[in-house]
């Protein structure tokens, strides 16, 4: 009796003859196999991450909330670091080196333009780690990647968000009245998120490939800083002065720089329409849609390589 039950386990166990000269590929293709983490198709994925909206959201306020969780002061240092910034760039810049010179209203210049540079900068150097900082949970857990990236420039939205009503109070105590154009704030902080979330989707997949990266980003974007009139109006540093045309363009069309004069633009009385490059809309629009799609696309085609060794 064990003997033929010994023998009808072989016969079970070995391949078919069937399956005798079949690839593993061919295997995997005869019995509906597929490769498991193996990246999707494009509109796939994109519906993937559909239908994980309620964890990106979920996930970006818990990271937020974590963040200064152990800082006595807590969130309060969500408002305090720009503000901090923009009181140092404004003893450097403003009063020391005077570059508040033909810059009428140069304390809400000067903050609106920290705090939406910071908008960029944060979400930026937060793409550059977010898969290599988040490895145990990429490899524990079968999800789309793009989560972490998208999660992480939301928690930075949500934060610039939080920080507008300093913004606002700030406005206000300078002598600004609140207009119609600040509406035009919206679809500007709309055009900016979708640049900064290809931006930080295309510096993941960097960051995952080469984690020493994070260690360059702040020279990099401190760099992109002072190349995008933060601290300064650039028609006034580039009035009288022989600049190439193309360095002027290059100037005025760095996306950090359009996204930031549209939101000057919008809030602050005395920066008028005259001040923007031409077709500055154009330009918001056109960087958002390329950074954005390059950005998703390029993050994508690596989706199986992610938390790898």
């Amino acid at each position: 009796m064990s003997e033929t039950t010994h023998d009808s386990a072989v016969a079970m166990s070995a391949p078919s003859s069937s399956d005798e000269g079949l690839s593993p590929a061919q295997r995997a293709q005869k019995y509906g196999l597929s490769q498991s983490g193996a990246r999707p198709g494009l509109l796939e994925y994109i519906g993937q991450l559909w239908h994980r909206r309620h964890f990106i959201s979920a996930f970006a306020s818990a990271k937020l909330t974590a963040q200064y969780s152990q800082a006595k002061l807590g969130q309060v240092w969500q408002v305090a670091t720009p503000l901090l910034n923009a009181a140092v760039y404004y003893l450097i810049f403003g009063v020391l080196i005077g570059t508040s010179r033909g810059v009428p209203d140069f304390v809400p210049f000067l903050v609106t333009g920290v705090f939406i540079f910071t908008f960029t900068q944060s979400s930026v150097m937060a793409g550059t780690r977010a898969i290599s900082g988040s490895l145990g949970l990429v490899r524990a857990l079968h999800f789309p990647r793009a989560c972490l990236p998208i999660s992480f420039c939301l928690m930075q939205l949500q934060q610039l968000l939080f920080s507008m009503g300093v913004l606002v109070i700030i406005l206000l105590g300078f002598g600004q009245v609140p207009t119609w154009s600040w509406l035009l704030a919206l679809p500007a902080l709309a055009l900016q998120f979708v640049f900064n979330t290809g931006l930080a989707m295309a510096m993941a997949r960097l960051g995952a490939k080469t984690p020493d990266l994070a260690q360059l980003m702040p020279f990099i974007m401190r760099t992109w800083m002072y190349a995008s009139g933060v601290m300064f109006s650039i028609n006034v540093i580039l009035k009288g002065k022989d600049v190439p045309k193309f360095v002027e363009v290059l100037l005025n069309g760095n996306p950090a720089a359009v996204y930031i004069d549209l939101m000057r633009f919008a809030l602050i009385d005395s920066f008028k329409a005259s001040q923007l490059p031409p077709h500055v809309w154009a330009f918001a629009g056109g960087w958002a849609l390329l950074m954005g799609v390059v950005g998703f696309v390029y993050f994508w085609k690596a989706e199986e390589r992610y938390g790898r060794g």
